[in-house]
């Protein structure tokens, strides 16, 4: 009979506390595997754009020329001027990883300026006079550049690209002032380093040319320039400057072949 009423009395006492389950070692793994938190992994689609091998080459090519002739714009009044100013850039990279490319590119630039009246007049009794002004001014640049391309979802035509770009150049200019006796000059010459990143877009217009165009967004850049004044009198000035936006007149348009 003892033996019977210690059964029953283990029976019951197992049913009326149900949740008192003793947890083993490998059951408490398998729990906190369950809960776990594993990294999300977002699937994107990568398509080549400009496959490893590839050479590529382009040119691209700017011309602005302005003619005043009795022109007049706020304080500036009776403007007889003639400008022009062209850059000619060549460019030679090679795709060394998909998507990736590293090259050279080379610039001339050429400004010419002829001011022969300018009137400054800021009242009746304030005005200044410029004439006979001449400039003229040419630099050549070399440029280390790196690419990572990117395609527009699945497309092979459309796509963007980044440029990280290091530039090396310097040039000489000239700028007179007056005529015959009263005639003043100085000789420049110029040193520049320029760092910057320029993100484009590109189109290709078929399976060996593409035509792009790129801005310059962030960028850091020093000028060392020296100055003889009239044969005699020697001057130096340094300028830094580095911004992060962008800049509307370093917009440029190219054509650029991959073979």
């Amino acid at each position: 009979m003892a033996v019977m009423t210690l059964g029953v009395s283990y029976a019951r006492s197992q049913s009326a506390f149900p949740d008192t389950v003793r947890l083993t070692p490998a059951m408490v793994d398998s729990i906190n595997a369950a809960n776990k938190i594993r990294p999300f992994e977002r699937e994107m689609e990568s398509t080549v754009f400009v496959p490893k091998g590839q050479w590529i080459t382009g040119l691209s090519f700017s011309y602005r020329q302005s003619n005043e002739n009795a022109y007049t714009f706020f304080v500036l009044q009776d403007i007889n001027s003639d400008t022009y100013s062209f850059k000619v850039t060549p460019m030679l990279g090679y795709a060394f990883r998909d998507d990736m490319a590293a090259g050279l590119k080379f610039s001339y630039t050429r400004t010419l300026t002829k001011l022969t009246n300018l009137d400054l007049v800021l009242d009746s009794e304030n005005s200044t006079n410029f004439d006979h002004v001449y400039s003229l001014g040419h630099n050549y640049y070399a440029t280390a550049f790196f690419r990572n391309y990117f395609s527009l979802g699945a497309s092979r035509r459309f796509g963007f690209f980044s440029e990280i770009q290091l530039e090396l150049g310097g040039g000489q200019s000239k700028l007179t002032k007056g005529v015959g006796e009263d005639l003043s000059g100085s000789y420049e010459t110029n040193f520049s380093l320029n760092v910057g990143i320029v993100p484009g877009l590109m189109v290709f217009l078929s399976n060996w040319s593409a035509m792009e165009v790129n801005v310059g967004v962030l960028g850091f850049s020093y000028r060392d320039t020296k100055t003889v004044n009239d044969r005699i009198y020697h001057s130096r000035r340094h300028s830094k400057s580095a911004n992060f936006r962008i800049n509307l007149f370093s917009i440029t348009f190219g054509t650029t072949f991959y073979l």
